[in-house]
């Protein structure tokens, strides 16, 4: 391209003398309206210089083509609609001055120019693309754009972009329905549907991205651009996942990035492909949530355990990028060794102890105390405890190690023994009482047991309350002690009035007592012939009309029988009721009168004692 000057000096060359003198006179040849306005003195110069070559006919010049075809070589074949390439040479208020090799210089609007600030992007000396608007105006400057050429450019851009399938940069706008709007140049829609190989719940978090889309469909008269970005990620998934696939082998180490966490594990991509990170591989302690180790976007690193090439199902482990703590368990650890550990979980049935990471032990509630048995487990212990226990078994196999938080104490059970051996006499408070007896407390914590049939020598206790309540303080023996099965037996029938020895001084083998039925049974009647002493009336010694024995002696019915026989090492008394007259109506009326007279309220009984402790005679 020829310089303005060039062409300048071109046209002044053409110009005829007559014509430029009078601007030389009136001193302005632009004033004159003289085409040379852009060309200056230097044009009046040249006029004045060949005057008199072309006085009389400056056609007849023999170097008038020459100048010219040289003016014709400097002015460029513009056309409207085309894109050129301008130089900026000045800037006013209103327009940025460009000059494209014309005639006249081309005016762009300068606010094509300023970017969102305000600020002029454009400088003197600077080349650009422009579209010639209009040749030439009124005022005979070139109207240019720079935008249209842009545009122009742009779409040229993206047509063949469209057409070899290539990449290009966009800006995302704005969130419209069905998708969003995105700068590339121009003004392009990206569906919803193609924004991402997932679906995106949030297409607002976009907004102001940088990001790469293909071009899948173009129509320019309609001024139409659909993009896809899934189409980009497709092509950069398929070729990490290629390149993975390469790489994928069991014991192979990868890096990948933890995609999503699940109660039961975590996803990692590993580049195109995704792994699961099972729960139970993320550490060879204990892992209660995936998420106290692991946060979506995290890079790990990670040991491939399986991979199955059909179905591209990759397992992955963690806590395999570290040696097995189990391997050396019973070398560090074998029973009897005292261990050091943090409960990290409390169960119905005990403790869990983590003795090193990865090696846990559980404290069975019988291990956690020789006198109480533990219920609950969180009465003794907290999570976040640090205890000590002892082994007391070790399965490797299993991967089991049980614990006893009692055995780092001396069984206080192997001290009852030296302290009170069997047939000591103890003095013990009644902490409870059931069905069966009551508990009386020997030490703290260790109780023993009166059973009902230690209660009386012969009486039939039914229930302990009968003759104890909580809260006493009584004297007994100690009859047995089973230190293995923690269980002490206790007695108080010698510390009780013994009936049946003054039963037995009393009466004979064939005296007639009297006394209430008691118990009815398919084999005979037992009845209570002295304060709670029974004996065993059998059927063959009952004579009754027959049917239900229970229908002629009901419980609580008045009977004399015949003393058969009397056991003195079985307590027993056999008796019979045949030959025996029974008491009549009167005599019952009598016996009961007597029984409700010998029956003492508990205040009376009790008087006497308080009587008694006050120092009064009883």
């Amino acid at each position: 391209m020829q310089s303005t000057e060039e062409h300048r000096e071109a046209e002044a060359a053409l110009i005829p003398a007559a014509e430029s003198k009078p601007a030389t006179e009136g001193g302005s040849a632009s004033a004159a309206g003289s085409p040379a306005r852009n060309g200056g003195s230097r044009a009046v110069a040249v006029a004045e210089d060949d005057e008199a070559l072309f006085a009389d006919d400056p056609k007849s010049h023999p170097d008038y083509q020459k100048l010219v075809a040289m003016y014709d070589e400097s002015m460029r074949n513009l056309n409207e609609g085309e894109i050129v390439v301008g130089r900026v040479i000045g800037v006013t208020d209103s327009n940025v001055i460009v000059d494209v090799g014309y005639k006249s210089e081309g005016l762009v609007p300068k606010a094509e120019f300023l970017d969102r600030d305000g600020n002029l992007k454009v400088k003197v000396g600077d080349e650009i693309d422009v579209l010639l608007e209009k040749a030439e105006d009124q005022e005979g400057h070139v109207l240019l754009s720079r935008q249209k050429a842009e545009r122009m450019r742009r779409w040229t851009d993206i047509e063949q972009a469209y057409k070899d399938g290539t990449i290009i940069q966009g800006r995302v706008l704005d969130r419209i329905k069905g998708g969003l709007t995105v700068d590339v140049g121009l003004r392009a829609f990206l569906p919803g549907s193609l924004v991402d190989i997932k679906p995106v719940k949030n297409l607002e978090s976009l907004k102001g991205e940088e990001l790469q889309f293909k071009v899948i469909s173009i129509d320019r008269r309609r001024n139409n651009i659909v993009l896809s970005r899934k189409a980009v990620l497709e092509k950069e998934y398929a070729e990490k996942k290629a390149e993975t696939l390469k790489r994928l082998e069991t014991g192979a180490r990868l890096t990948g990035v933890v995609k999503n966490i699940t109660d039961y594990g975590v996803f990692i991509d590993l580049g195109g492909i995704d792994g699961l990170l099972h729960i139970t591989d993320i550490s060879w302690g204990r892992v209660n949530k995936p998420s106290d180790h692991f946060s979506v976007g995290d890079e790990v690193e990670v040991v491939v355990l399986k991979f199955d090439p059909e179905t591209e199902r990759v397992s992955l482990g963690y806590k395999q990028k570290t040696d097995d703590p189990w391997t050396l368990v019973d070398k560090k650890y074998p029973p009897g060794s005292r261990v050091r550990g943090k409960v990290v979980s409390l169960v119905d049935y005990g403790a869990f102890v983590e003795i090193e990471e990865g090696v846990e032990g559980l404290i069975h509630v019988s291990e956690m105390s020789w006198t109480k048995k533990v219920v609950n487990p969180a009465k003794i212990l907290n999570v976040g405890d640090l205890v000590e226990a002892i082994v007391s078994e070790l399965d490797m196999e299993q991967r089991r190690i049980s614990l006893s938080l009692r055995q780092t104490e001396r069984n206080p059970w192997e001290e009852l023994s030296d302290h009170f051996p069997v047939g000591s006499v103890i003095e013990g408070r009644v902490r409870n009482l059931t069905d069966f007896g009551a508990f009386v407390e020997i030490l703290e914590g260790i109780d023993g047991l009166i059973h009902v049939s230690d209660m009386s020598w012969t009486k039939r206790v039914k229930h302990p309350s009968e003759v104890l309540k909580k809260g006493d303080v009584v004297r007994a023996r100690i009859t047995n002690i089973d230190t293995e099965n923690q269980r002490v037996s206790l007695s108080i029938k010698e510390f009780m009035p013994n009936e049946w020895q003054e039963f037995v001084e009393n009466n004979r083998v064939g005296d007639i007592v009297t006394g209430r039925v008691v118990n009815v049974t398919d084999f005979g009647l037992f009845i209570d012939i002295f304060d709670g002493l029974e004996g065993l009336a059998h059927i063959s010694e009952i004579d009754f009309a027959g049917g239900k024995l229970e229908a002629t002696f009901p419980v609580g019915k008045w009977v004399r029988a015949r003393i058969l026989r009397i056991e003195q090492d079985e307590k027993k008394v056999g008796l019979t009721i045949r030959g025996v007259s029974q008491p009549s109506e009167e005599e019952i009326a009598e016996l009961e009168s007597a029984a409700a007279k010998a029956v003492v309220p508990v205040e009376a009984l009790e008087a006497p004692e308080s009587a008694e402790s006050d120092g009064e005679p009883s």
